[in-house]
């Protein structure tokens, strides 16, 4: 049986937030340890929990404290966490910005419930899961110059193993892909990972993504989108 993961849903619309819920509990290995009405009732309650979650879901438009907000407090304080962003709002802007300020994922609350389930477990697994809509805006934000990441490859100096390695990221492998691919240790890849998000000044593996395109280490196509 897979690990448990555990979850916690931040959304005010109760009727939505309990449907969600009651879909993900169905699965064995969710749990769901807190549901919040606000940003400001989930930052509490991690701020004052012994046990940190998983992963969280959370709705961009809410009372007191907003998803754009709350994630942004989320990946300074607690940035261990795994943010979902799960919304109604599926415009570029909207992807854009929660990509940016932390969210590992984004998926629109008109969904299928195997998506929204594929996405959780993807997250738990990999750290992160932008599907193609995602990719596409990170693309376009690139093209439209919205996005900003460092390209001076050259005084980067990356190695021909970090090359490989952000090369395996961008097609959304994980630490132990990573490793069985290059034969490695599982330790080795995180190390790696860790040292290209310095090297190249990103945040997040969007950070990395938008690095890879612009100093054409990786085509979309490669990503396979």
């Amino acid at each position: 049986m897979s690990a448990i993961i555990n979850i916690v849903l931040a959304d005010d619309e109760v009727l939505f937030r309990k449907g969600i819920s009651f879909l993900l509990q169905r699965e064995p290995n969710f749990k769901i340890v807190f549901e919040a009405n606000d940003g400001q009732e989930l930052v509490d309650y991690l701020k004052s929990t012994a046990v940190l979650p998983d992963i969280v879901i959370t709705d961009l438009k809410m009372p007191n404290l907003n998803g754009v907000e709350t994630t942004k407090i989320l990946h300074a304080e607690f940035p261990e966490l795994k943010v979902i962003a799960l919304t109604s709002y599926n415009t570029p802007s909207f992807i854009s910005n929660m990509i940016q300020v932390g969210a590992v994922s984004y998926i629109v609350k008109n969904a299928s419930p195997e998506e929204v389930v594929l996405t959780i477990n993807e997250v738990a697994n990999k750290g992160f899961y932008y599907n193609e809509q995602v990719m596409k805006v990170i693309y376009k934000d690139i093209i439209s110059g919205k996005q900003a990441a460092k390209s001076d490859l050259d005084s980067m100096q990356l190695t021909a193993r970090e090359i490989e390695i952000l090369k395996l990221i961008c097609k959304q492998y994980n630490a132990v892909e990573i490793a069985e691919t290059l034969s490695i240790s599982p330790r080795t890849a995180e190390g790696h990972r860790n040292n290209l998000l310095l090297k190249t000044q990103t945040k997040n593996i969007a950070g990395l993504v938008v690095y890879a395109i612009q100093n054409n280490i990786i085509t979309l196509n490669e990503i396979d989108l």
